[in-house]
């Protein structure tokens, strides 16, 4: 696509999600000219293209942007490390900032006798341990005070070798005197014990804070017992501040050095696979391809054959160590050691990447259901065909369900959806006539039985997937009726559980488990969502002429013609309540009008 065309890269915002995340405006070269950070990516992004842009620069960059990319991430942080680590690595054109050696803030545990903790901005590898970044320098603060709170660590830049101790040169300073450090430098705390101290330290900087917490509660506790209550709620704010404590970004990893990972997403007739690398525990590059999916390709030979398509599209050979969802035919690759990740960073690496691969095949849907809904409906129905092991496509589905109040004014409601879209000239209410007390079941069977006999006497088309919300109970009393019917055979039928993804089968005692990604499982919702919305609508209105009937006959004199002539006239209680004596005489004669004026007066002095 050549730089400069507006009408294609505003469809490519039009697909962007609303997310944060981080943007990248390439050239008609491959080049990465720009890149940004968002907390909503397609709301900035847009601002870029408004005609006549105030910004010159702006208005140049965008004369060459042949193609955007982005990346999803958690929180504005992580997009704010991204991009830090994206500008640093790619050198856009059009970045000023961040293009120096300036990073985010870490704490380090530095690689020396008696180890200070500092705030620093440079990450070099000599032995010491670092923890974060943090995307706020108020942040990181804040964790060093509560560190240095918890444990009693020198803040001095003495050297604390032994040899320098031996000779008895320094002195204890005021930070001794204040209960802040326990005089290493003068031989009053061992090596050993400030490590121990070190070492827990690591552990509430690395997000391990059960045994900081424990310590922090059993301190607090002996503080009450002993009646310091003052050293109490020192410990008591120490607790607030470490559950507050949030675990680092899988943006910029310590732990972490030289990986790649790949995350594979299978679709109807193609495959997306996401990649991540990852250098010096930094993530400098991120993108998704779609592929074709293979006839009976198993999971396995389509990871494979990914993979080794991916490597002509990543720059330079693979990391020595990749992370994957499952693994490959791993003998194709021998000097690259795969592995699926069970915990820590490296599994944040993982759903990371997996959940920019969905929000790529989600874009690429709208795309299809904006340029071409035909095709867009025919992948949706196929879907929908296979999940639910059909023979054939579900173009016509109704869904039931049932609304009652502790039995009172049982109705049912269907509604209709044509195409995974909803029909609602085709919904019907039912209200429930053999069924006494709140007996669902029977209710269904009612309905049921009353929505197809009735299509089976005028000859209508019988739906292709028939759904019933209630699960086992529910799905066995509607089943039956179309056995009865002889059409059970004719028409797929499903019964929906509690929980959204579970759907069972007739004669068949275990749920069945919907993809929650899959396009099957929205249909599904949308009819279930619209079924009970339906049905509680017509509940109410059922309810409320009721009450609104029952009101009006309480009145003596007043029956059923009278009352609908009064609604005739009048369409509301209000208006009713409304009217003179002489207005309702005409309606319902003198004595009745008299009887509703005096009703109403009663009423409303007795409310007042």
């Amino acid at each position: 696509m050549p730089a400069g065309n507006i009408a294609y890269l505003k469809e490519q915002v039009a697909l962007l999600p609303l997310s944060p995340g981080v943007y990248q405006f390439v050239n008609s070269e491959g080049t990465v000219i720009y890149v940004g950070k968002a907390k909503s990516l397609r709301k900035r992004v847009s601002s870029y293209f408004i005609e006549n842009h105030p910004i010159a620069k702006v208005r140049v960059m965008v004369k060459n942007i042949a193609e955007i990319r982005h990346i999803v991430v958690y929180s504005e942080s992580d997009a704010l490390l991204l991009e830090n680590n994206l500008i640093k690595t790619l050198q856009p054109r059009y970045n000023s900032m961040l293009k120096d050696d300036k990073t985010y803030p870490w704490i380090a545990i530095v690689n020396e006798p008696f180890p200070r903790v500092i705030s620093t901005r440079r990450f070099i590898r000599d032995g010491s341990r670092y923890f974060g970044p943090y995307a706020s320098v108020g942040v990181q603060k804040n964790m060093l005070e509560l560190v240095r709170g918890l444990y009693q660590i020198r803040t001095c830049s003495l050297n604390l070798s032994p040899a320098s101790i031996a000779k008895g040169k320094y002195s204890v300073c005021l930070e001794y005197h204040l209960g802040n450090c326990k005089g290493p430098c003068v031989g009053l705390q061992t090596q050993q014990d400030y490590d121990a101290d070190i070492e827990r330290m690591a552990a509430t900087l690395g997000g391990d804070l059960r045994s900081t917490k424990q310590w922090l509660e059993k301190a607090m506790g002996d503080a009450v017992a002993a009646l310091n209550f003052e050293q109490a709620e020192r410990y008591r704010q120490r607790l607030v501040l470490l559950e507050n404590y949030a675990s680092k970004s899988v943006i910029v990893s310590s732990t972490v050095k030289n990986v790649d990972v790949f995350s594979i997403l299978k679709d109807i007739d193609a495959v997306y696979c996401n990649f991540v690398r990852v250098v010096n525990g930094h993530i400098v590059n991120s993108f998704t391809a779609q592929f074709s999916l293979g006839v009976d390709e198993d999971d396995k030979t389509m990871l494979t054959r990914v993979v080794q398509q991916m490597e002509g599209l990543i720059q330079g050979p693979l990391a020595k160590e990749v992370l994957v969802p499952f693994l490959p035919e791993e003998e194709l690759f021998p000097d690259v050691h795969f592995m699926v990740p069970r915990r820590g960073d490296k599994v944040k690496l993982l759903d990371f990447s997996e959940r920019n691969a969905k929000m790529y095949r989600l874009e690429r849907m709208k795309n299809l259901e904006i340029k071409d809904p035909s095709r867009h409906t025919d992948r949706i129905m196929e879907a929908m065909r296979r999940e639910l092991h059909m023979s054939v496509e579900p173009r016509h589905i109704e869904c039931f369900d049932n609304s009652n109040l502790q039995g009172t004014y049982p109705v049912a409601s269907c509604v209709v959806f044509r195409d995974g879209k909803p029909s609602r000239k085709e919904y019907r209410h039912f209200n429930i006539k053999t069924v006494v007390g709140p007996d669902d079941f029977a209710s269904m069977r009612e309905i049921i039985g009353r929505r197809y006999r009735r299509m089976l006497d005028e000859g209508s088309e019988l739906p292709d997937l028939i759904i019933v919300d209630g699960g086992k109970g529910q799905l066995s009393s509607a089943y039956g009726v179309l056995q009865q019917l002889g059409i059970a055979d004719k028409v797929a039928i499903i019964g929906l559980a509690k929980r959204i993804e579970e759907v069972f089968f007739p004669n068949d005692p275990e749920p069945y488990y919907l993809d929650r990604t899959g396009e099957p499982l929205k249909v599904i919702m949308h009819l279930r969502d619209e079924a009970h919305r339906f049905g509680i609508t017509f509940h109410r209105q059922k309810r409320s002429k009721a009450f609104i009937k029952s009101e009006l006959e309480s009145i003596p004199g007043l029956g059923e013609v009278s009352i609908a002539k009064l609604f005739k006239r009048f369409k509301t209680v209000a208006a009713i309540k409304r009217a003179s004596t002489e207005e309702l005489a005409q309606v319902v004669g003198e004595a009745r009008a008299t009887a509703v004026r005096e009703f109403y007066s009663r009423r409303d002095g007795h409310d007042q």
